[in-house]
């Protein structure tokens, strides 16, 4: 079962802002609850978090696994959950190497007894427009790059998706012109920060395929496109990596992929978002809603030019 003993919910104060925060009380009382409820029934911890109403008004399930994008199944949104049903997330590794001091290649079992589990609860941005608000069960990145040993080269993370025509059946025909596997980077700054997470569930139960299984990365203030799924490499470099959609179209598709409303596509606006689930449109957020935590990172820069 996904959530086991060790699994603890983070302080909210160190995922939402502040007013969002306050207004979580309650739900901190029963995510508090649940991670008890975890050491004697995983499964009724979950259960019992979904039946309750959350401050940040998530996303229903039934829309957060039905509406997604991942192209290696399909380009349409409800096409991953269809193609998807007899994907295999195990046997499972991931390898971490590149400018680390040890190299290795971990079982995502072995993973996940080894490093206690957290809930987050983040706001999801898409390119495209479109909005989610996801309970994920994970834990931070840092804590596997840590274990790997980071030297003065590692200044960027490579990731890369499992590349399997038979079980993704967009890679057989690829989207346009983008290269399979998929590849995304980061900054290690970005890669250590507390609220970058590998995610391996959501809702308190197992990542399902659609959504990335049976890992994936979670980096909430950047658009949805850098949250590579179906992670089976991890490279550290010395000089920026690959980033799949930058390099199929720079202009549009840059490579921090900061939430930024003040920074259109070039084919629409990015000041708008629409929730899915929801009727009206909200205003887009600076850092998707993370920049008191986030924003140092980029001091400095021309996030116009540095998009």
């Amino acid at each position: 079962m996904l959530i086991h003993k060790d699994y603890k919910p983070i302080a909210s104060s160190l995922i939402t802002p502040e007013a969002i925060y306050q207004e979580r009380r309650s739900l901190m009382k029963l995510t508090a609850s649940a991670a008890v409820l975890a050491v004697a029934s995983p499964l009724s911890a979950a259960l019992a978090f979904q039946k309750q109403k959350s401050a940040l008004d998530l996303t229903p399930f039934d829309l957060v696994t039905s509406y997604n994008n991942f192209y290696e199944f399909s380009v349409d949104k409800e096409g991953p959950a269809k193609l998807s049903k007899h994907f295999k997330p195990r046997p499972w590794t991931v390898a971490i190497g590149g400018e680390v001091q040890k190299p290795q290649t971990l079982d995502i079992d072995a993973i996940i007894k080894k490093i206690p589990l957290e809930e987050r609860i983040y706001r999801l941005r898409c390119v495209e427009g479109w909005a989610m608000v996801i309970p994920w069960v994970g834990f931070p990145l840092s804590s596997l790059l840590k274990a790997s040993g980071l030297t003065s080269k590692s200044k960027y993370v490579e990731f890369e998706t499992l590349f399997d025509p038979a079980q993704f059946p967009g890679q057989k025909q690829s989207f346009g012109n983008i290269p399979f596997p998929y590849h995304e980077g980061l900054r290690i700054d970005e890669a250590m920060h507390p609220l970058t997470i590998l995610a391996v569930g959501l809702y308190g139960k197992e990542l399902m395929p659609q959504n990335g299984a049976p890992i994936r990365l979670v980096v909430p203030w950047k658009y949805g496109f850098k949250s590579i799924k179906s992670i089976v490499k991890i490279t550290l470099k010395e000089h920026q990596t690959r980033s799949t959609w930058n390099e199929v179209a720079p202009k549009e598709y840059g490579f921090y992929a900061n939430v930024n409303p003040a920074v259109d596509h070039p084919r629409w606006s990015q000041a708008r978002e629409r929730v899915i689930g929801k009727f009206f449109k909200q205003d887009t957020l600076a850092f998707n809603g993370y920049g008191a935590e986030v924003a140092h990172l980029y001091k400095g820069m021309d996030l116009k030019k540095f998009f």
